[in-house]
């Protein structure tokens, strides 16, 4: 049965009803029979549509458990126009934290431990606004930075000015790649890292 014609009672005139001819005219208890069937027919196929796609989200479904203790991403609100946690606009992550897990309240529910500039906020949370964090990054400050370290000098070369040599060194920093390596000069490095 289509959409239209539970909605309306009747099917959908096409150019291929226009050539029926006669009308069929229900009255009374034939008609309130047919109606009831209707609703069960569409309630039938509801229910059966609800079971198969309950049963590919399933399959695809895993269930999230986190321990007293672990670090997890707090979800943004997906939807336009909300401004929880103080982020908005589409260039604004995804997820805000992580946040350490103080006690599970229910079966899918958990309370994190929030910093102050989010006290307005409740801090009790659902299993799907979680994601977990699987290393915590202890040298990233509130304000999404940290503090790089020099971990070897790669390389060195001079340039010379008309009045002074400056000693340049490549320099390979800490959770970066030799192939991410900057040239640094000698004072910066004195002066920075003694």
């Amino acid at each position: 049965m289509a959409p239209f014609e539970a909605l309306y009672g009747r099917r959908c005139r096409t150019p291929l009803n226009w050539s029926e001819l006669g009308k069929r005219v229900t009255f009374g208890p034939d008609l309130v029979t047919q109606a009831e069937e209707q609703v069960k027919f569409i309630h039938s196929n509801l229910k059966r549509a609800q079971s198969r796609q309950k049963s590919y989200s399933d399959k695809r479904r895993r269930p999230l458990v986190f321990e007293k203790d672990d670090h997890v991403y707090l979800k943004v609100s997906p939807m336009k126009g909300v401004h929880r946690f103080g982020v908005k606009g589409k260039l604004a992550p995804r997820y805000v934290g992580p946040f350490k897990i103080t006690e599970q309240c229910g079966p899918v529910a958990y309370r994190l431990e929030l910093p102050p500039h989010l006290a307005a906020v409740h801090d009790v949370f659902h299993v799907s606004q979680l994601k977990k964090c699987l290393r915590v990054p202890e040298e990233i400050q509130p304000d999404l930075t940290y503090q790089e370290q020099p971990i070897k000098i790669l390389d060195q070369k001079q340039r010379s000015t008309r009045r002074r040599t400056i000693n340049f060194y490549k320099v390979q920093w800490s959770n970066h790649t030799e192939e991410e390596a900057t040239w640094e000069q000698e004072e910066f490095l004195q002066t920075k890292y003694p």
